[in-house]
């Protein structure tokens, strides 16, 4: 190998984007380690695999590669969707420049993957309309507890003017009604209450809930947990952490009781870690990840981008009130909330920081 070669080797192997050489059959020659991170494979053992043992995308992209090499055409894919062998799909945009080399046409295909993002643009989207909403609902709520009061107090006044005691009885419905909206619109709002930050573990948040919807469920729900016991504490509320997951599982278990039978219902609860993560616009070296996870009939798609918004329920008897409760408090912990619905697969996952420092992203 000549110095040339070795510098050149050496700049591949310390690119951040995922870099493959194919030969003409199509047959892996090189990858650098960005690709062996974004495909989970050792370049090393993959070397002289067809593409397709690498990862797939369609029978078109692979036609596509064969005639970049007939042809020594190149072209770019935008937001293709690949599998790689872990069976975990990956969004990427990618180049693919056929090479010329000894009379062997090579391709250099230059992948950047597009997951992160995406689900960065997706979270900004969220939480802007989530904070959008916020404001609409204290607007309303301002001009509802204002006349709620006046009508609270006239009864008041007006009870204490009738001669008839029986009377008082069409006065304490006004100001009952006018308390229960009162209440509604406050927990619309949320608390206002800063979180009572202190150290504590997450699994023994999630063995609460566990425990409670045990109870609740009397047995007739499985619950699966699935959990990484080497995960710190974390700095949160606890009894407001309780709150969030308590929501979540609650909704997970009546959805699962609409089945006919209720005994095959199944929800899980799962912790991981994950490193360099981002939330809005900052990046977190460890974030914590808790899902609820269960096999009920899934959440209708037409309501799926707004379930974390007030008075949005997918239930007849639901007040809509529980989920954005919950997307409230994860935001107090500088954490996001997020969900991936299909029926019999519904997924709530939580991220949650591990550290106090963090960089902008």
């Amino acid at each position: 190998m000549t110095i040339n070669d070795a510098l050149h080797r050496l700049l591949l192997d310390n690119l951040t984007t995922a870099t493959l050489l194919l030969n003409a059959e199509l047959r892996l020659e090189y990858m650098n380690p960005a690709a062996e991170m974004l495909l989970a494979v050792s370049g090393q053992r993959s070397h002289g695999q067809f593409i397709s043992e690498l990862f797939t995308e369609s029978p078109e992209a692979l036609a596509a590669l064969r005639q970049a090499v007939e042809q020594a055409h190149p072209f770019n894919k935008r937001e293709a969707v690949l599998t790689a062998l872990t069976g975990q799909t990956l969004t990427v945009d990618y180049s693919v420049t056929p090479i010329l080399n000894r009379g062997e046409t090579l391709l250099l295909l230059e992948v950047l993957p597009r997951d992160r993002l995406l689900r960065i643009t997706k979270e900004e989207a969220q939480l802007s309309k989530q904070e959008t909403t916020k404001l609409l609902v204290r607007g309303l709520a301002h001009e509802i507890k204002n006349p709620l009061g006046g009508i609270r107090g006239a009864a008041q006044l007006l009870a204490r003017e009738l001669p008839d005691d029986g009377l008082k009885d069409y006065t304490n419905v006004i100001i009952e009604e006018a308390d229960r909206l009162r209440n509604l619109v406050d927990r619309m709002l949320g608390s206002n209450k800063l979180p009572n930050l202190a150290m504590a573990n997450v699994h023994e948040v999630l063995e609460r809930v566990g425990s409670l919807i045990e109870a609740e469920s009397q047995g007739s729900i499985t619950l699966v947990r699935d959990y990484d016991p080497s995960i710190p504490d974390v700095r949160i509320d606890r009894e407001q952490m309780i709150q969030a997951v308590l929501n979540i599982v609650r909704n997970a278990m009546q959805a699962l009781s609409t089945n006919n039978d209720l005994h095959l219902g199944r929800i899980t609860l799962r912790t991981r870690t994950l490193r360099q993560f981002t939330i809005g616009h900052t990046r977190h070296r460890l974030v914590a990840k808790l899902e609820i996870i269960d096999n009920g009939p899934g959440i209708p798609a037409e309501l799926q981008d707004t379930i974390f918004y007030p008075m949005v329920s997918g239930r007849p008897d639901g007040t809509g009130l529980g989920l954005a409760i919950t997307q409230n408090i994860i935001s107090q912990h500088q954490g996001l909330i997020e969900c991936e619905s299909h029926p019999g697969h519904t997924v709530f996952s939580i991220f949650l920081p591990l550290e106090q420092g963090a960089s902008p992203s």
